[in-house]
């Protein structure tokens, strides 16, 4: 009876142990089995590794900045200038000057002016005394906007009638003296005047 139990115990803790070690090495099955699904998991892979869209932004803006587009060039009002002529440096008794108005487009650019009735103006001087002004008694005032190209003049004569005249084209009897006297001509446009031309009347 004793040698029974013995042998019992000794099956019983043969049978006990292999289920322990069939235990382990299930559990070790279960875990490896899980390890390598989880290394398989499509989802696992996807956060692991980088968006190549956002890995591609920043390269793409730095080798292809946006470029920042040139000014376009425009024209220079300040390079266009008036001049003021006559056609002669003396005039006879009964000789009209013929005063002549020039702007110049000094600039690099095409520029629009203009040299309409509305801006000029032919104003003749002697001191301080206002002598004529082609304004007073100008019938009508108009614009006439021309394209002036770079280095190119547009000009405008005025033939004056060695008259007086006085805002409003009020009348007057006195002309201006001859006898060898000097008068200034200013050409004006706009709010440009040109140095002054200096001729005398005789």
């Amino acid at each position: 009876m004793y040698r029974r139990r013995r042998l019992f115990l000794g099956a019983a803790l043969l049978l006990v142990i292999a289920l322990m070690v069939g235990g382990f090495s299930l559990a070790g099955a279960f875990s490896g089995g899980s390890e390598q699904a989880s290394s398989t998991d499509p989802a696992a892979g996807a956060t692991a590794s980088t968006d190549p869209s956002r890995q591609a932004s920043p390269s793409a803006s730095a080798s292809a900045p946006t470029p920042t587009p040139s000014p376009t060039p425009t024209c220079n009002q300040n390079l266009v200038t008036v001049s003021a002529s006559t056609d002669k440096a003396a005039y006879g008794p009964g000789e009209n000057p013929m005063l002549t108005l020039k702007v110049t487009n000094g600039g690099t650019m095409p520029c629009e002016v203009n040299i309409g009735t509305s801006q000029m103006e032919f104003l003749v001087t002697s001191g301080a005394d206002r002598i004529f002004s082609s304004r007073d008694c100008q019938a009508k005032s108009e614009d006439l906007v021309k394209t002036v190209a770079p280095g190119a003049s547009e000009t405008a004569n005025f033939p004056w009638s060695r008259n007086r005249s006085l805002e409003g084209c009020q009348p007057v009897e006195a002309k201006p003296g001859g006898g060898g006297a000097y008068y200034i001509f200013t050409a004006k446009l706009g709010s440009k005047a040109s140095p002054k031309a200096v001729f005398q009347l005789n």
